[in-house]
């Protein structure tokens, strides 16, 4: 019997990093998948089907969410955007290891959906250096980034929701303790023996 793979999700204020470490941690760990999100926004040239999205009508997508299939979902610029869940489930169960990037609700969703997914809050070594990382980027108005430095204060009350809290301070160590909790929660013994905790996947 196959051993299902991980689902790590990753979460933390703007500007934290997530994707940067998300992206070394793919580095090291190649056979891992990512999750195509759902669109309502027609495909631009060279997109493709289940490749960069999965394209949906408004319709389609709303039924999606009456029929419990989206995790999570935003709306942008008229459109909306999902996570689906079938296609997580299929991954894990073939064995391999899901990471996301997801918001913080988006996390908390995933988890009410498959209590066995493993949710980390990423955390800024502090909100000076977060500030400084916001700034830093020269895309955004000082409107914006107070704005998102006041959303970051209350984001980071919610860190206790989450199973484990990793301090960005620095790339390669940030990743490598994300890495071994991946190593970590591979070893646990629900994992290994056959015990499957209650699962909505059931």
């Amino acid at each position: 019997m196959t051993k299902h793979g991980l689902i790590v999700s990753l979460s933390g204020p703007s500007g934290v990093g997530k994707g940067t470490i998300l992206a070394k941690v793919r580095e090291d760990f190649p056979d891992s998948k990512s999750s195509v999100s759902v669109t309502t926004r027609s495909p631009r040239e060279g997109e493709e089907e289940g490749v960069a999205y999965y394209f949906r009508s408004k319709e389609q997508f709303k039924q999606m969410l009456s029929d419990g299939e989206i995790i999570e979902y935003d709306e942008y610029v008229g459109n909306y955007y999902g996570t689906p869940a079938a296609p997580l489930k299929e991954m894990s169960a073939s064995g391999s290891d899901v990471l996301l990037d997801l918001t913080i609700a988006g996390s908390l969703a995933l988890k009410e959906k498959f209590d066995e997914a493993v949710t980390i809050f990423i955390l800024p070594p502090s909100f000076e250096e977060l500030e400084g990382r916001l700034k830093g980027r020269g895309t955004e108005t000082e409107e914006v980034v107070a704005k998102r430095m006041a959303q970051a204060k209350g984001e980071i009350l919610r860190a206790n929701e989450f199973d484990y809290v990793v301090v960005n301070d620095d790339l390669e160590t940030a990743a490598s303790k994300i890495e071994a909790i991946i190593e970590a929660e591979r070893c646990r013994y629900e994992r290994n023996i056959g015990i499957e905790k209650k699962s909505s996947w059931a």
